[in-house]
C-alpha cells in the first residue's frame, strides 16, 4: 500500500527531468556541430563535445536525485546523509533555473521549475522520523504527564489537589 506518494511523483518527475536535460543539451550539440557555430572564437567542435558533456553530468545529477527519491519511496524512510545533501542541491538548482527561466523563457518554464522545486521540498519535509510508525518514544518527542490512576477517588491521597486553586483576588 502506497501511504505517501510523493516520493513515487518527485523519482518518477527527475527520471523524466534527468533524460530531457540530457537529450536537449545533446541536440544542441549536434546542431552546433552541423551547422559549424562559433561562438566568441571557440572551436565548433570543443562547443559540441562540452554541451553533449554537461548535458550527460546533469542527466545523471538528476536521475541519481530520483534514484534517491524512489529509495525513499520504496524504505518509506527520510533521506539521509549523501541523499538528502544531493536532494537539497537539486533544489537550489531548480530555484536557480527557475528564476532565470521568468526572464530569459517565460511563466511557463518558470512554473514548472516552481512545481518540481516544491515535489523536492515537499519530499524532504514531509519524511520525519516522528511520523513513522514504528518511532521510538524519545523520539516522539516529551511524553505527557501520567493521569492519575482510577479508583482512587480523587482524594489526594498521592499529593494532588482535589480542585484547582482558587484564583487570586485583587484587594
Amino acid at each position: 500500500m502506497v501511504r505517501r506518494p510523493v516520493a513515487w511523483i518527485v523519482a518518477l518527475v527527475l527520471f523524466a527531468e534527468g533524460l530531457g536535460v540530457a537529450a536537449l543539451n545533446w541536440l544542441l550539440g549536434v546542431v552546433v556541430d552541423r551547422q559549424d557555430m562559433s561562438l566568441a572564437g571557440l572551436d565548433p567542435h570543443l562547443t559540441s563535445v562540452s554541451s553533449k558533456a554537461v548535458g550527460v553530468v546533469f542527466g545523471l545529477c538528476f536521475a541519481l536525485c530520483g534514484l534517491v527519491a524512489l529509495l525513499v519511496a520504496l524504505r518509506d524512510r527520510a533521506p539521509s546523509g549523501a541523499g538528502r545533501v544531493l536532494l537539497i542541491g537539486a533544489a537550489v538548482v531548480h530555484a536557480l533555473l527557475g528564476a532565470f527561466a521568468w526572464g530569459l523563457v517565460g511563466v511557463s518554464a518558470f512554473l514548472s521549475m516552481v512545481v518540481v522545486l516544491a515535489l523536492i521540498v515537499l519530499l524532504l519535509m514531509t519524511y520525519d522520523p516522528e511520523s513513522r510508525p514504528g518511532a521510538p518514544a524519545d523520539a516522539a518527542g516529551p511524553a505527557e504527564p501520567a493521569a492519575p490512576a482510577r479508583g482512587s477517588g480523587g482524594d489526594g491521597a498521592d499529593g494532588s489537589p482535589v480542585t484547582s486553586p482558587a484564583a487570586p483576588t485583587a484587594p
